[in-house]
């Protein structure tokens, strides 16, 4: 059985930096995208930042580029984004996301991890 379990979340004040992990098991996920999302109560979930498994190519929100850093490492099943600069806005539930490019209904998420940001 897949499962993906998010750590790392908690309560920060805006400036402060917190690192979230997210580990997969149940199988390998060497040649899975792999992403971060977040949803704040009444909104849809948004995108946040993504690394590909084919060359490492990073995609991020406008919202956090050049605060945040997403990477992986496949040989521990495991995807990392490191927030740096919070800010009070950044507060939300942060989820992962695992797919495979190749075939679209393999898709696996995360229960995710609170983070919040206080002023």
């Amino acid at each position: 059985q897949v499962q993906l379990v998010e750590s790392g979340g908690g309560l920060v004040q805006a400036g402060d930096s917190l690192k979230l992990s997210c580990v997969a098991s149940g199988r390998t996920f060497n040649n899975y995208e792999m992403g971060w999302y977040r949803q704040t109560p009444g909104e849809e979930r948004e995108f946040v930042a993504a690394i590909m498994s084919s060359g490492g190519s990073l995609y991020y929100s406008d919202s956090v580029k050049g605060r945040f850093t997403i990477s992986r490492d496949s040989a521990k099943n495991t995807m990392y984004l490191q927030m740096n600069s919070l800010k009070p806005e950044d507060t939300a539930k942060y989820y992962c996301n695992f797919w495979s490019s190749s075939y679209p209904e393999l898709t696996y998420w995360g229960q995710g991890t609170q983070v919040t940001v206080s002023s």
